[in-house]
């Protein structure tokens, strides 16, 4: 089942309306396609959405038109620091994109030199750097328990542009497992996340390899996302992560359809 609940618009940092994004998924037989909109954080961030009003307008009217076509759903982002007001969406994305400084927010993904500048606060340290950064998202996820946990190995997404910080490191592998294990429990779906691939940062999806067997030894559900900002991404490297998972052990993931999460196989 072709779809897609990590999509974002020009009502944040994407580069499509809403409505090119649904008929570019119809034309790609999409069953369903879900927004996520970046939610406001105190960061102030430029890709964050100034309009919810408008956005939650625009897709519920989406919703109707298109209405026996495909499948809509009002979905948003919200970053630990920003949460929204859940009744307003068919599901939200729970993710961590900062570390807070004083009355600064860095961007842990923005780019190389942010993401220095966020190791320089643990003294150059990238083992305290997860520590820190797991240990604040996975209270968020268990008091929060959103629908769906984005990206969860986020500051891993500069590793293979550079000297491997985390994903070639014994002693990281062990604190994001602890972590991950944590979260697991929150009974939250992980995404299978392709962004950074499409971005040309990573060569496989969040979370790395050895976080998917964890996850598959817990019985953790999967939902395949693309984090598209531009039509020609919705179901980037989509095939190329169902055999990838497959061939971890995993045999279905899981979309929103009819309003409920459910699972279905991997082809």
């Amino acid at each position: 089942m072709l779809s897609n609940f990590h999509t974002h618009t020009t009502f944040c940092d994407g580069k499509n309306t809403p409505e090119e994004v649904v008929l570019s998924a119809i034309d790609k037989g999409f069953a369903a396609l879900g927004f996520s909109g970046h939610a406001p954080t105190p960061s102030g961030s430029a890709y964050c959405m100034r309009d919810v009003a408008g956005y939650i307008a625009e897709i519920t009217r989406l919703k109707e038109k298109y209405r026996g076509r495909m499948q809509i759903y009002l979905g948003a982002e919200e970053d630990l620091i920003g949460p929204v007001e859940r009744r307003q969406f068919d599901y939200i994305i729970g993710s961590s994109h900062y570390f807070v400084a004083g009355d600064r927010y860095l961007p842990i993904d923005s780019n190389r030199d942010l993401f220095q500048k966020c190791l320089e606060l643990f003294g150059g340290d990238p083992l305290v750097l997860a520590e820190r950064y797991y240990q604040a998202f996975c209270d968020y996820i268990t008091a929060r328990k959103p629908d769906i946990v984005g990206h969860f190995d986020l500051i891993t997404k500069f590793d293979e542009m550079g000297a491997s910080l985390f994903l070639k490191n014994p002693a990281y592998e062990k604190i994001a497992g602890k972590y991950l294990l944590q979260a697991a429990k929150s009974g939250c779906l992980f995404e299978v996340n392709t962004g950074a691939i499409a971005r040309g940062a990573r060569t496989s999806p969040y979370p790395s390899e050895q976080l998917l067997h964890l996850l598959k030894k817990e019985g953790a559900g999967l939902i395949l996302s693309s984090d598209s900002h531009q039509i020609e991404t919705l179901d980037y490297f989509f095939a190329e992560s169902k055999k990838y998972l497959y061939d971890i052990g995993f045999r279905e993931l899981y979309t929103l359809f009819d309003g409920k999460f459910v699972p279905y196989a991997i082809a």
